[in-house]
């Protein structure tokens, strides 16, 4: 987790908030005026329940990978997706943030295919790393988003909400850090040119766009500029994967948030000397697993929940 400032006792409560869901507690997050507010989960289902749309983000889904930190990633990826179909209010469609495979083979993708058959929504996805080994996403766009004639980032525009999914993976083997590269940004500056500053902006992408902890990767080299884009915006939130927990941070009018993984934990940035998969006893596995549920209410601030597998 972030540092946090002992003086600043709000921030403190936001460090609690998030140390709550990392654990596995339900949650909603509103951000209002900046600052995010914890609502319990009968709030979240009240939440829910409201008018406005809501989205699922999906991540890190590593298919293929079978080592001890979980050696069933098919099963906690479909145990991910049966919560969807639960959820109290229907997604209007689901964002996946990257690495459905763990090393970009193809009978990775085929069974990931397969199981996400089980989705009803539209799926919209970004790659990760262990998407684009070798081939710089040539399968996995082929199979997963095969219409795109960019260079794999996009926008949509859905619910009075414009999505933009961007691609920050394809220099990561060389540059050990995300990037997006001067041929996406000048795309993303003109698409977001001639838009209301009042359009609620979400854009989604695998590695953080702040710089969580650029020693292990965890940042995006270029990602100052793609945000300079972004600053007019009344309404920005930030979505990506890679890190394989809970952080979330305000800032202005920007609300980063990371998502769990469906297949296995990483540790605490810095607590240990590298990222990769971390293992916890068999029977607290699904509490650091799960999905975000996203609503989108007109006229009102966006509510966050994450829901854990357990």
């Amino acid at each position: 987790m972030n540092t946090q400032n002992p003086d600043n006792p709000g921030t403190s409560r936001r460090g609690l908030l998030k140390c709550m869901a990392w654990a596995g507690t339900g949650m909603v997050w509103t951000v209002a005026g900046g600052i995010p507010r914890g609502l319990g989960l009968g709030e979240a289902f009240a939440a829910s329940a409201a008018d406005g749309f809501t989205f699922v983000q999906i991540s890190d889904s590593h298919i293929g990978f079978n080592k001890e930190a979980n050696p069933d990633t098919n099963g906690t990826f479909q145990a991910a997706l049966d919560r969807i179909t639960k959820l109290p209010k229907q997604p209007a469609m689901v964002l996946h943030t990257g690495d459905v495979s763990h090393l970009s083979k193809p009978e990775e993708f085929d069974t990931a295919a397969q199981i996400l058959k089980a989705v009803k929504q539209d799926i919209h996805y970004v790659p990760g790393e262990h998407d684009v080994i070798g081939d710089d996403g040539k399968e996995f766009f082929q199979r997963f988003e095969p219409k795109l004639k960019t260079g794999g980032w996009y926008s949509f525009d859905q619910g009075g909400v414009h999505f933009v999914g961007m691609v920050n993976v394809l220099t990561f083997e060389t540059a050990k850090a995300g990037g997006f590269g001067a041929e996406q940004l000048e795309w993303l500056e003109k698409d977001l040119k001639g838009r209301s500053a009042s359009t609620p902006i979400v854009l989604f992408t695998h590695v953080p766009m702040w710089p969580i902890y650029p020693q292990w990767g965890w940042g995006t080299e270029d990602a100052p500029q793609a945000l300079s884009y972004l600053k007019r915006f009344g309404s920005v939130t930030v979505l990506n994967g890679h890190i394989h927990q809970i952080v979330q941070k305000v800032e202005g009018n920007v609300s980063y948030q990371t998502a769990m993984s469906t297949a296995f934990p990483q540790p605490t940035a810095g607590q240990g000397p590298a990222p990769g998969p971390m293992k916890v006893p068999a029977e607290k596995l699904r509490s650091v697993l799960g999905i975000r549920e996203i609503d989108i209410v007109p006229m009102k601030a966006a509510a966050v929940t994450d829901v854990t597998l357990a």
